[in-house]
């Protein structure tokens, strides 16, 4: 059973079919009008004997409510004889205030729960909301542990999902071309995981125990880009500095250029003679130097319209499409929503030191009809606005935590918001668009783990810098920006240069790293 399915039952459009059966038209009546009210489907049976009958030749019920009159021998051994019947199926007992005897009788017989007469509609409808709610929240956390085989680690917090038949597709194309060294093209919307998929083709090719790095050639000028790509030496007053570029640091492993279109033209030269000639040269120095690093190259839009515009060199443009992988968008893997979101939750709550909250019906429901444009990163932003939530109010008001935020669509713009639920004083809940609650996340979390790494630091300026792999001068403007004061207000700052790092996780993320 997939994913998807297991919450149909909370689905206002999936209504919850219930059998009664019980002899008193009072009872009956009550529980029509509360089925309307709620919109379940009852049905209705005078005795155990003809509710039998219609369990063998119907629909199975998602519940039953079974009337035991006080001294009821028959209902009680109908009941004993449909646990062994139907195990699975639900079973209420209605019992009158003042017969404890046959109250206690059903539960040991296998009610799950035992309503006294006369009965409350609104009592009964939250019983029965809230039986649906655990129900499905079992069947998510069991299809979960079943999928669990689906999901590969990738170190650093990032995961590979191939729980759906286009992902399954994608992870044996990969693993068929980690059995060469050739130059892969990755193709996907922003946000679809094409970094995580290239991780996975270095982890399940020879090059695993190598390095791997990613340098986005969209976001660095083209000298910083040739010397991150291909290092430098620098000769001046009787001295010399070298350093190592990507491609050196990354032989025997991979290197992935992120929007490979947007390489400056003069680059794409010299990346050429890495492919063909495993050599290229420093800048500032004549001495060629011998490579062994796989290329993998990735872009959003395709390659087709960097080629018309003379962007891309044509013979770097053939060597890269010769093999090309799509990573499918969110929208096209829908059954893998709610083990994501499970996944995503386990993952950032253990970045942020917090406890998971479950994933209520109400939100795998609008996960699934939510468009998701901006694919894994939205999700992931997502579910860091859930769990800062849920952080809030555990603080604030307990109570309301179960119900902290819950998505919706809008059919009209495509957008999704969080309601968040009431306040302590009572006030109405707020409804945000999701982009405002995603910067609202993002800094949230930019400032937890500054704070953290000036706190691990003694508030040495320089050290939490380098611990945080940004330069000095963007800690000193986040500090400002944040308005984020030492205890002791003599902590001078030190100083720290600016240098990409090039280890296998750096991979050009910010404060916080997410899929690419």
């Amino acid at each position: 059973m997939s994913l998807q399915a297991a919450v149909v039952p909370a689905r206002k459009s999936a209504a919850l079919r219930v059998l009664v059966v019980c002899r008193e038209s009072a009872v009956v009546a009550l529980l029509w009008a509360a089925g309307e009210t709620s919109g379940w489907e009852l049905e209705s049976a005078s005795s155990g004997w003809s509710a039998i009958e219609r369990l063998q030749t119907g629909v199975t019920p998602h519940l039953l409510l079974l009337d035991l009159a006080q001294g009821d021998e028959d209902g009680l051994h109908f009941l004993r004889w449909l646990r062994r019947l139907r195990p699975e199926l639900p079973i209420f007992a209605l019992c009158r205030s003042d017969d404890p005897f046959t109250a206690e009788e059903a539960l040991r017989l296998g009610a799950q729960h035992c309503l006294t007469k006369p009965l409350r509609e609104k009592e009964l409808q939250k019983l029965i909301h809230r039986h649906v709610r655990n129900q499905v929240a079992a069947r998510t956390v069991a299809d979960l542990e079943a999928m669990s085989t689906d999901v590969e680690e990738m170190g650093a917090g990032r995961i590979f999902v191939a729980a759906s038949p286009v992902m399954r597709n994608l992870r044996a194309q990969l693993k068929l071309l980690a059995e060469t060294d050739t130059p892969v093209l990755v193709l996907g919307e922003k946000g679809s995981g094409k970094e995580t998929a290239a991780r996975l083709l270095h982890q399940l090719s020879v090059r695993s125990g190598s390095t791997f790095a990613k340098v986005n050639c969209a976001a660095l000028p083209s000298d910083l880009l040739d010397h991150e790509l291909f290092g430098y030496e620098d000769r001046h007053e009787g001295s010399s500095e070298s350093k190592r570029g990507l491609l050196e640091i990354c032989d025997k492993g991979t290197i992935l250029l992120d929007e490979i279109g947007e390489m400056p033209f003069s680059l794409q030269a010299k990346l050429m003679q890495v492919i063909q000639t495993k050599r290229f040269t420093r800048v500032g120095s004549e001495v060629s130097v011998a490579v062994d690093v796989r290329i993998i190259a990735s872009s959003v839009n395709g390659l087709d319209s960097a080629i018309t515009d003379n962007k891309l060199r044509e013979d770097l443009y053939y060597h890269l499409i010769k093999y090309t992988v799509r990573v499918p968008s969110l929208r096209e893997r829908r059954e893998e929503l709610p083990l994501l979101l499970h996944q995503f939750m386990q993952v950032l709550a253990k970045q942020y030191a917090l406890t998971p909250r479950p994933l209520s019906p109400a939100v795998l429901e609008a996960c699934q009809s939510h468009n998701w444009p901006g694919n894994l990163r939205e999700l992931e932003d997502f579910v860091k606005r859930l769990l800062m939530a849920s952080s809030r109010q555990s603080h604030g008001n307990p109570e309301h935590t179960d119900n902290a935020a819950t998505p919706h669509s809008s059919s009209a713009s495509g957008r999704m918001s969080v309601l968040t639920s009431p306040s302590a004083d009572g006030t109405e809940p707020r409804s945000e668009s999701l982009k405002s609650l995603v910067q609202t996340v993002k800094l949230e979390a930019e400032r937890n783990a500054i704070a953290v790494a000036l706190e691990k630091t003694g508030w040495n300026r320089t050290a939490a810098a380098r611990l945080l792999k940004v330069s000095y001068r963007t800690l000193l403007y986040k500090i400002e920006q944040y308005q984020m004061r030492a205890p002791d207000s003599a902590a001078t700052p030190g100083s720290s240069g600016v240098r990409l790092t090039s280890n296998g996780n750096h991979g050009g993320r910010g404060l916080s790293g997410r899929p690419q």
